[in-house]
């Protein structure tokens, strides 16, 4: 537990916070014969994520890049089925979809796996590297199994606060491969406002005839999400761990309340921090950006 753990403690009207575990929020929830997908399963947050909603009598679908990675996760989870998803590879989330299926309904889909701040420029099908694994890859998933989603099922997109560091003016359209200029962080930030628009305009789509959609921000955690930063960054994290971040079952906490607390289950169209609404950008906002990355994004995953 951080310093700012100790200090900011619990708050929200639903008594949880910044302080806040993934087994608090889901203190006697009864999770038996319902069955969860989560993205990023092999390690950090959807690792632990997994092993809070196993806990709880949930059958975990848990999905990583590889087969050997998701069968390594998923090992410690009694009843739980591996998935082999590679993100940035559309046959690969295809096959994904395929084997979900074959599993029936799901009660809840966690879009939790990630890169983050790639320090040099990478093109994914024409497309940067950040924007096209953590939202097209995931869109393509989500999209793809929404009839596998229980009518009162929950799709949880993580997001970020770093969403605030996208370029000014929001999503950039007409330099989504940031050609004129790259910056690793502004990148990841376009990305995480991608996740956020998604999940608002998911949520207004499937309004009133079907699952809730919502997005969070896990807070500032030193996980494997971090292994592309600077040598300089990456020694300063010991220090950060100890003064202001939280630790993995206090980050996993606000993606477990919105997905399987009974206080969440008519939650939609909104953007969660310590397990409580928070403030988000006006670029998050925009219904139009909204819609028009939607969009963007089909348009993208059909010409591939």
């Amino acid at each position: 537990m951080s310093l700012a753990s100790l200090i900011k403690g619990r708050r929200g009207a639903n008594g949880f916070g910044y302080a806040s575990t993934a087994e608090e929020v889901s203190e006697g929830v009864d999770l038996t014969g319902k069955s969860f997908l989560i993205t990023g399963v092999n390690s950090g947050l959807g690792q632990e994520t997994a092993r809070v909603l196993a806990m709880r009598g949930a059958t975990v679908l848990g999905a990583a890049r590889t087969e050997e990675k998701a069968r390594e996760a998923c090992a410690s989870f009694a009843g739980a089925v591996p998935v082999a998803c590679e993100l940035g590879d559309p046959d690969s989330v295809r096959s994904a979809i395929a084997k979900v299926k074959e599993q029936g309904s799901l009660a809840g889909l966690i879009a939790n796996a990630g890169i983050m701040a790639l320090p040099k420029r990478e093109l994914l099908h024409g497309q940067e590297k950040q924007f096209y694994v953590n939202h097209v890859g995931h869109f393509q998933l989500v999209t793809g199994l929404l009839d596998s989603v229980a009518d009162d099922g929950r799709i949880v997109i993580l997001s970020s606060s770093a969403h605030g560091m996208a370029p000014k003016g929001g999503i950039q359209f007409d330099d989504l491969t940031f050609e004129h200029g790259y910056k690793g962080w502004t990148a990841y930030g376009q990305s995480k406002l991608a996740n956020l628009l998604f999940a608002k305009e998911l949520s207004r789509r499937l309004e009133g005839k079907g699952p809730v959609a919502n997005a969070c921000h896990p807070g500032v955690i030193a996980t494997n999400l971090g292994r592309h930063m600077s040598l300089g960054m990456r020694i300063l994290m010991p220090i950060g761990a100890a003064l202001t971040f939280k630790t993995i079952p206090e980050g996993a906490a606000t993606q477990t309340y919105l997905a399987a607390n009974p206080a969440a289950a008519t939650v939609t169209g909104e953007y969660y921090a310590d397990c409580n609404p928070a403030k988000h950008s006006r670029y998050a906002r925009d219904a139009d950006m909204a819609k028009k990355l939607w969009d963007v994004t089909e348009r993208i995953l059909a010409e591939l």
